[in-house]
């Protein structure tokens, strides 16, 4: 077995750059910063997407299309198996699986799918079911209804 500090691999740490500390530094005088412009000043940022006055690479390129992105509807998916947490008889709605930490918050849709098994009497409500997960839920004795 090797047995050495991390300390003895060279390359481990690597010294900050200490500006503005004479000209024998090599970070002195102007510390870095060029002279004159706007990357002199103090209170300067940088825009990632800026190319120097060279027009940028997205508006270069063509756009073309609808992206539905912004309008589609996203679900939070719960599986029949995560359910089984619950206890036998038990009412289900979004609130329920927020606090169990199934979904992250109230607002979110949910659609329950169907893998894995259920063998629990559930009342379960949600946005949407697919086929399979109303088929175990109704099998198993228990109920699924869909929120407008």
């Amino acid at each position: 077995m090797l047995n050495f500090e991390i300390t003895s691999i060279t390359g481990g740490h690597k010294a900050r750059k200490r500006i503005g500390r004479g000209v024998g530094s090599g970070h002195g005088k102007t510390s870095g910063r060029g002279h004159k412009g706007s990357g002199s000043r103090a209170g300067f940022k940088t825009v990632s997407l800026f190319e120097g006055g060279q027009m940028p690479l997205f508006r270069r390129l063509p756009k073309r299309g609808f992206s539905n992105f912004n309008f589609e509807t996203r679900y939070k998916i719960v599986n029949v198996s995560q359910l089984e947490r619950f206890d036998d008889g038990d009412t289900i709605g979004v609130e329920q699986l927020s606090n169990a930490g199934l979904i992250n918050s109230l607002k979110n849709k949910v659609k329950i799918l169907g893998d894995g098994e259920l063998t629990k009497k559930l009342q379960v409500t949600a946005h949407k079911f697919s086929k399979a997960a109303e088929q175990k839920i109704v099998a198993s004795g228990g109920t699924a209804k869909v929120i407008e």
